[in-house]
């Protein structure tokens, strides 16, 4: 059977982990996910991220972010999907609470976050929200 959101899969992956208070979560690697965990550790979300060196799978592994015992991500949602994809310009990317939060943006020159996006004028499909 295949997967058709892995993106989605990869937010709940991480979701459920926070919940059960586990260090980390591994799931199957792909240049889009490594790069959403690069854009969540520049941002503070995560401690790190690996990806494995094995030829056959690569997995991800992604090292989760604790504070006072409770996850540094609060809530984490995907917005854009397959059945409804959502692009936003550089002028109208969404504000995840007033600014504490952030979006993940997909862009032409990468996956980004909100910030950097907005701060290099570009648009594009809004993945996820993190806050």
């Amino acid at each position: 059977m295949t997967m058709q959101d892995p993106i989605a899969d990869m937010l709940t992956r991480i979701r459920n982990a926070q919940m059960a208070k586990h260090p980390a979560v591994e799931m199957p690697s792909s240049k889009t996910k490594v790069r959403i965990a690069e854009v969540l550790r520049a941002e503070g979300y995560i401690e790190g991220y690996q990806v494995s060196s094995d030829a056959q799978k690569p997995q991800l592994s992604i090292e989760l972010k604790y504070f006072e015992g409770e996850p540094v991500i609060a809530e984490i949602d995907r917005v854009s999907r397959p059945g409804l994809r959502v692009y936003n310009s550089a002028g109208d990317l969404p504000q995840v609470r007033g600014g504490l939060g952030i979006s993940i943006i997909s862009t032409d020159q990468g996956i980004l976050s909100s910030r950097d996006a907005r701060d290099r004028g570009l648009g594009g499909e809004v993945l996820c929200t993190v806050f």
